[in-house]
């Protein structure tokens, strides 16, 4: 009976050792290009409200004059406002500052 002999050869020839170069150039551009991979994910859109004082207020720390608008409180709806409150997270209490 014949052993069978496994021979494990450990050189490269040049071929492959500039085709294994090669490849982990590749991987290295590969790796290091994906560190800003999410830097051009996303689409460049023109605000249209970009000068509107309305939504944005006179400068970036103020308040918009659409929040100055105020309601009346509506009694009618509470039950039914805290319903939803309850059904979506489970309790009751206002999770909302009222003013």
């Amino acid at each position: 009976m014949e052993k069978a002999v496994i021979f494990v050869r450990i050189t490269m020839n040049s071929r492959e050792m500039k085709f294994s170069k090669i490849a982990a150039f590749v991987a290295c551009v590969a790796l290091l290009s994906s560190c800003d991979y999410q830097k051009y994910n996303h689409k460049e859109q023109k605000d249209p409200n970009a000068n509107n004082q309305y939504v944005y207020g006179v400068s970036p720390d103020s308040l918009p004059r659409q929040m100055a608008n105020k309601y009346e409180a509506n009694p009618e709806l509470e039950p039914r406002v805290e319903a939803i409150r309850a059904k979506l997270y489970g309790g009751s209490g206002s999770a909302v500052v009222k003013q």
